[in-house]
């Protein structure tokens, strides 16, 4: 089974910057699709942001402009670069990588999330 592993999060301040990383425990990276989302408390867990193998990317309209999604095949690692982050911000991330194999069965990940808070 793929891990997933993420870091960088904690606290920052409204306007801030930060970046979060997601680190896969194997190759299977490269033919996954790659997805960031948020869950605040008492709410659901909703997509921020997607890259797909081929690099397409996808975001969530509160975060465009302010947030970029990239990836590192080399490293198998997939990142979040928050930029002038809001309070409304505020949530625990979490990384998911998604696809189909060769034999085609799908296959769905997700790291143990990691909070971000950000003050006003």
């Amino acid at each position: 089974q793929v891990q997933l592993v993420e870091s960088g999060g904690g606290l920052v301040q409204a306007g801030g910057s930060l970046r979060l990383s997601c680190a896969a425990s194997n190759n299977i990276f490269r033919i996954s699709s790659m997805a960031w989302y948020q869950q605040a408390p008492g709410k659901q867990r909703e997509l921020v942001a997607a890259i797909s193998s081929g690099g397409g990317t996808n975001y969530a309209d509160s975060v465009k402009g302010r947030f970029t999604i990239s990836r590192d095949n080399a490293k198998n690692t997939v990142y979040l670069q928050m930029n002038n982050v809001k309070p409304e911000d505020t949530a625990v991330y979490y990384c998911n990588a998604f696809g189909i194999t060769t034999l085609m069965k799908r296959f769905d990940y997700w790291g143990q999330g990691t909070q971000v808070t950000v003050s006003s």
